[in-house]
This record gives C-alpha cells, structure tokens and sequence, in this order.
C-alpha cells in the first residue's frame, strides 16, 4: 500500500518542528537549520537530550517486540511517527510476526516525504502512512480501520507525543477516545516527558521549544497514571523508559516515563 494524505502541505522550515529535533537528536539528516539550531539549544541546556532519545527509541522497539511475542497482537497504530530510524517499528513486530498490520501517522509533510521508507515490509504484512493530525483522532480512526480491524486488539503506540500535547488542549481526551474505540485485548505504548528527576534542566528545556514555538509538557508519575486509567499495567509498570524490561544496562536516568498497559478483556 502507498502513504495517502494531504499532498499540498508544504514542508515549513521556518519553525522548528519535533519530529526533526528529534531526527536530530538521533543524528540523522532530514532536519533543517532551524531544526538544529533548536536541538543545540537543548543540548546546551541538558547534554543528556540526544541519550534520552536514544533510549526512548530503544523503549519502543522493545515494548512493541514485547507485545508481538508474548500477546499476539498482530496490528500496530502509531501515532507521531517522526522521520524513518531503521530498525522502524513494523521492522520489528515483522520480524516477530510477518503478517502483523501497521499504520503509521504523522502531521510532518517531511515524514510523508520519507514515507517509502515506512512501507517496505513483509510480503505477508501491510504497512501503510497516513498523514494526519494527532489532535484528529477520528479521521485517524477513520483511515485506520481500512486497514485495521478495530474489533481486534490493536497496540496503540503514542511514544514522545503527549509532551507536546497540553492537558487543556485535550490530551487526555486524545487518548481516551483513541482507546475507547480499541478492542479489548488492545495496548497502549506511550513515553512521555516528565520533571520528576531534574526539574531545572526540563524547565530551561521547555522554555527553549516555547521560544521555538513549540508546546512542551513535563507530567509527574502519577498525571501519566492518568493516562492509563482503567488499563492493566504490564510490568515494571511506569518506569523511566530505559528501565522497562532493559536488555542492556541503561545508559543513565532520562526525563522520559514509559509504560504499557492493557485493556481489560479476551486477547
């Protein structure tokens, strides 16, 4: 299948946009001046920046490598997608699974324009990009369900999104309209920025992407907890992200909390 969605969206590089920070935070490539001018900015706040992507990174493969193993869920919704980083996430669950499903959606025209990237999957499988607005969940749903069956548990991946999402801007809403339309047996995959561990560092850091343009949201350990209400937490529960389920030794504390959780019901 082909990436779809809007194609007279215009790559604007006049602002800054997370999803190329953080391309280059990892190193790569599809980021622009401005882009750079802001992760360096970050970086000379908080040196760590680039690890804690790293290691947000190396949660979501090894969350959603756990959800194909040992739950058998077999389709994948990822939302904020961000540029392609091989290993990518339906290079992963394929692996495991190779005829899992996998929609990817992003709002970033430069992601579309990198959407080939995203599709190459198993013959077995169907990997498909929409471009969409996160703060759209039922056009996301929409699209989605020509690919997914929605009356099949579906592993709901939100990794470093919601810290650019306010909770006046409808955060919680997001989610719970996303999971309320999941079947029982669904997952949810979510990282998420928090002040928890050095609250100055996160602090500078946020008026930094507010001087970008960007909104910026640190949460405590227990507003993530908000997120997964109602869900069963797959243990550790809500962890740093470098210490859920490590299997190498973390790098060091990051500002990132991750966790999966469950709804309740048959697999």
């Amino acid at each position: 299948m082909t990436g779809t969605g809007p194609d007279d969206r215009r790559i604007d590089t006049t602002r800054p946009h997370p999803a190329r920070v953080y391309d280059w935070f990892l190193g790569g490539k599809d980021n622009y001046p401005v882009d750079e001018e802001l992760g360096r900015r970050i970086t000379a706040i908080d040196a760590g920046a680039p690890k804690a992507a790293r290691a947000n990174r190396a949660f979501m493969r090894r969350a959603v490598r756990t959800l194909a193993e040992e739950t058998g869920i077999r389709q994948f919704l990822d939302i904020g997608t961000g540029i392609p980083t091989e290993p990518n996430l339906h290079q992963i669950v394929q692996s495991v699974a190779p005829d899992a499903r996998v929609v990817y959606v992003d709002n970033d025209p430069i992601v579309l324009a990198h959407a080939n990237a995203l599709l190459r999957g198993t013959p077995e499988g169907v990997t498909e990009y929409v471009q969409a607005d996160a703060r759209d969940p039922l056009a996301i749903l929409r699209r989605a369900a020509e690919v997914l069956d929605l009356d099949r548990p579906v592993a709901l991946s939100l990794i470093a999104l919601l810290h650019f999402i306010a909770d006046e801007d409808g955060a919680h809403d997001l989610v719970a309209g996303l999971l309320d339309a999941l079947a029982p047996g669904s997952c949810l995959v979510l990282s998420t920025m928090t002040a928890d561990f050095e609250p100055e560092n996160v602090r500078r850091g946020i008026a930094a992407y507010a001087a970008g343009g960007v909104t910026l949201v640190a949460r405590s350990h227990a507003e993530v907890g908000g997120f997964f209400k109602g869900l069963e937490l797959l243990d550790p529960g809500i962890v740093p992200v470098g210490d859920w389920r490590p299997d190498t030794a973390p790098e060091g504390p990051v500002s990132l909390y991750g966790a999966v959780g469950r709804k309740p019901g048959p697999s």
